[in-house]
């Protein structure tokens, strides 16, 4: 069975009802807001599918994938026929084209990619996920479709392919775009942003090593990148209102051979159609 590790990327604006609803729970008791907040931490988002990804989400094969370590299936999408593939992982609340600029390209140079729906996501079944079930996706995947020559995530997802290179991932190069990093500073982002006193981040933390039985900064993104081995690129834009770009800078100084991109004015999702952005993750790919 694979570890369990709860979603650390919780960033965007909370809804004033949930916000309501959690400082209600808090009144009533600690437990019962632990178990709230755990709850809308592990729910992501489904959004609609934009126009703009609708040509890869059409020109992809779309291959729905079981996950024996978690017992949950994901959608899989390959897109292209190249035998150079490479393995694409979207973030928290995201889906499996969202990275369809860089599939582009990389189809245009040669290249083919695989990418997926994970659990709770897109066209993938069920309401709450963690992170683990992220790692557990791309392993199997991995045996599935692999090997990959090359891994690029974003946000959750660049925590997630770090955390799965650590756990036996093998990939030549690997990119991470708006990554996390310290799981701890994300509860404590997160229960800012529900409004609630700081040492519910704490229960809250307790409650998931408790119920997963791991240390929960174990799956902090500079931990695995401390047991990378390979080139890693890590890319983040300085005005990221979602993941502080310290988080970047932090993950890079843990790497043995990292190369950090700083980007302004992208914010936290646009890096991923900027063409600046795109040329140099394939002059990355590219040379030695």
């Amino acid at each position: 069975m694979a570890k369990k590790a709860i979603n650390p990327t919780k960033s965007l604006k909370i809804p004033k009802i949930i916000i309501i609803s959690a400082k209600i729970c808090a009144f009533i008791s600690t437990k019962l807001v632990t178990k709230f907040a755990a709850k809308i931490f592990t729910s992501p988002i489904k959004h609609k599918v934009p126009k703009r990804e609708l040509e890869m989400d059409s020109q992809s094969q779309q291959k729905l994938v079981y996950v024996p370590a978690i017992d949950k299936s994901v959608v899989t999408y390959i897109y292209g026929k190249s035998q150079r593939k490479v393995l694409l992982v979207h973030g928290w609340s995201g889906r499996g084209t969202q990275l369809f600029k860089i599939a582009d390209e990389l189809l245009a140079n040669g290249y083919s990619t695989i990418s997926f729906d994970a659990p709770a996501h897109g066209k993938s079944k069920g309401q709450t996920t963690i992170m683990s079930e992220f790692i557990a996706s791309i392993l199997e995947i991995e045996k599935q479709f692999g090997p990959f020559e090359i891994a690029i995530g974003h946000s959750l997802g660049g925590m997630s392919v770090l955390n799965s290179i650590k756990d036996g991932l093998k990939v030549e190069k690997a990119v991470i775009i708006g990554s996390g990093d310290i799981v701890q500073d994300i509860l404590d982002e997160f229960i800012f942003k529900l409004g609630l006193k700081k040492e519910i981040s704490i229960h809250l933390r307790d409650y998931f090593e408790s119920m997963y039985q791991v240390k929960m900064d174990d799956f902090s993104a500079y931990k695995a990148a401390q047991k990378v081995e390979i080139p890693v690129l890590v890319m983040h834009d300085k005005d990221d209102p979602e993941v502080s770009v310290k988080a970047g800078i932090h993950i890079h100084e843990n790497l043995k051979d990292g190369t950090l991109f700083l980007t302004e004015g992208l914010g936290h999702r646009k890096i991923l159609g900027n063409q600046n952005v795109i040329k140099k993750i394939l002059d990355f790919i590219k040379n030695a």
